[in-house]
Order: structure tokens, then C-alpha cells, then sequence
């Protein structure tokens, strides 16, 4: 037992040393992957456990400031990670450079790609806010399945990219994924304004139909990477298309079970008015 242990720590030192750069293990949480899991499962248990509870018997809190302030930052902040994504031309191989070279072993350009990584990174933290809100406003219902292993993957993944395999593909599904947000967070900016806002708010089911679009966007860029032998990092093209692959099928199976459903118990109960 006392070898093999030693053997799992020699490992985890030697990938901790030889993977990670110098420069990146010196920003904040970069380090060790301890400061993420421990924030994973500080998120895990008030979400899914010590909140719930402590809200059992109290009333919802009113955050309609706390919201309004939450969702205008994240619209601005996901707005200025699209301007970030955009101007690191290089990294959008397929778009902008036909013959796919690895733009990384430019020092400017992998600067700028993982300083954009870091705070693409840290908005994903930040990002965990939401269920906590949830829980506050006691609306577990939307703490779901799909909502916790969204935050929570795409944080923990997104400091694996940044600590190991920083690469092009990265900031194309960055670009697409902060655009969404901007979407997203302005249909929720304009909620928390309250009720009389909300007659703008008809386009909801349409926010999943983009994020279904990002990632077969997402999906269709990767797969060009490999149908064209691009020359990027190989196991971080496959690895974001399994989770791709992932997301499709929960965010497709989100809006299967939310709208078509819907619909049909509206069907439903037009015919049972008319009967009447």
C-alpha cells in the first residue's frame, strides 16, 4: 500500500511539473487542481445539500438588486471575453488560416491564449453563483441534473485546458460559448427587472435552440480540425468532441422534455376545452 502511494504521488508530482507552464502555475488557483476540487465540493454540498436545508422553512430571499448587478457584470464580462477570443486571429484556424498551422509555438500569440483561457476560466467560478441563487430563491426545481454537471464540468474542464493542453480550439469554442452568454444573461437581466418586463421575455425557448446551435457549431468546427489534419493538439480536438457530444444530448433531451411536452398539454387541453 505504502508503494503504491508512493508511485500515485511520484505520478502526480511528474504530470504537475512537466505539463504545467511556470508563468500559468503562478496565477490564482493554477497551482494544484486542490483549490477547483475543493470549490467543487464546497458547491456540491450547499447546493445540493446545506442549502436545501437551511431554506426548508424560510422564505425565499429577494435578490432582485443582488440579480440585476449579477447579470449586467456577466453581460459586459462575456462581451469583453468575445472581444478577447477576436483578437487572437490565429486562433481560429479553419476560419481565418486555411493551411491549420499550430499557431502555439508563437510566445505573443500563447500569451494571449492563455491569459484569455484564465479569465475564460475564471468566469466559470463565478458562473456558480447561479445555483447558488437558486437555492436561495428556493427554486430547486432548476437545480438540475444538466444545470450542475454544466457548471461544474465546464469549470473543471476549463482549468484542466488551461493547466495541460492550452490550445487554438480553445478560443473558438470560448468565442461561441461567451456569445451565448451575452444572450443569456440579457434574457435574464431583463427578467429580474420584474413582471411588467416580462412581454420581452417571448424568445426564451430560443436561448436552447442557440445553445443547441454553439454546440453543433462547436461540433462541426472540431470534426473539420480532424477531417482536415490540422496540426493542433490531437488529444484536446477529441476530448472537446466527447464533450460536445455530451452537451448535445443533454441540452437536446432539456428541450425535448421542456417544449415538446409543453406543447402537447397545451393540445391537450385546447381539445378538452372544446369538448366542453
Amino acid at each position: 500500500m505504502t508503494s503504491f502511494m508512493r508511485v500515485v504521488v511520484e505520478n502526480y508530482n511528474e504530470l504537475m511539473e512537466s505539463k504545467g507552464d511556470p508563468e500559468v502555475d503562478s496565477w490564482l488557483f493554477m497551482t494544484s487542481p486542490l483549490p477547483v476540487i475543493t470549490i467543487l465540493i464546497v458547491y456540491f454540498y450547499f447546493v445540493l445539500i446545506l442549502g436545501p436545508k437551511l431554506m426548508e422553512n424560510r422564505q425565499p430571499f429577494d435578490l432582485k438588486g443582488v440579480l440585476i448587478g449579477y447579470n449586467f457584470y456577466q453581460v459586459i464580462f462575456s462581451l469583453w471575453l468575445c472581444s478577447q477570443a477576436l483578437t487572437v486571429k490565429s486562433a481560429l484556424p479553419i476560419f481565418f488560416n486555411s493551411t491549420c498551422r499550430n499557431p502555439s509555438q508563437n510566445k505573443d500569440f500563447q500569451i494571449a491564449l492563455n491569459s484569455g483561457a484564465w479569465w475564460y476560466f475564471f468566469s466559470k467560478i463565478v458562473e456558480l453563483l447561479d445555483t447558488v441563487f437558486f437555492v436561495l430563491r428556493k427554486k430547486q426545481s432548476q437545480v438540475t441534473f444538466l444545470h450542475v454537471y454544466h457548471h461544474s464540468c465546464t469549470m473543471f474542464f476549463s482549468w484542466g485546458y488551461l493547466k495541460f493542453l492550452p490550445g487554438p480550439q480553445g478560443a473558438v469554442i470560448g468565442l461561441l460559448n461567451s456569445f451565448v452568454h451575452v444572450v443569456m444573461y440579457t434574457y435574464y437581466l431583463i427578467a429580474a427587472l420584474g413582471p411588467k418586463y416580462q412581454k420581452y421575455l417571448w424568445w426564451k425557448k430560443y436561448m436552447t435552440w442557440m445553445q443547441l446551435t454553439q454546440f453543433g457549431i462547436m461540433l462541426a468546427y472540431l470534426v473539420g480540425i480532424i477531417a482536415m489534419d490540422c496540426k493542433l493538439p490531437k488529444a484536446l480536438t477529441f476530448f472537446f468532441v466527447g464533450n460536445v457530444v455530451v452537451f448535445l444530448y443533454l441540452f437536446g433531451n432539456f428541450y425535448k422534455n421542456a417544449y415538446k411536452k409543453s406543447n402537447s398539454s397545451l393540445k391537450g387541453e385546447a381539445k378538452t376545452i372544446k369538448v366542453q
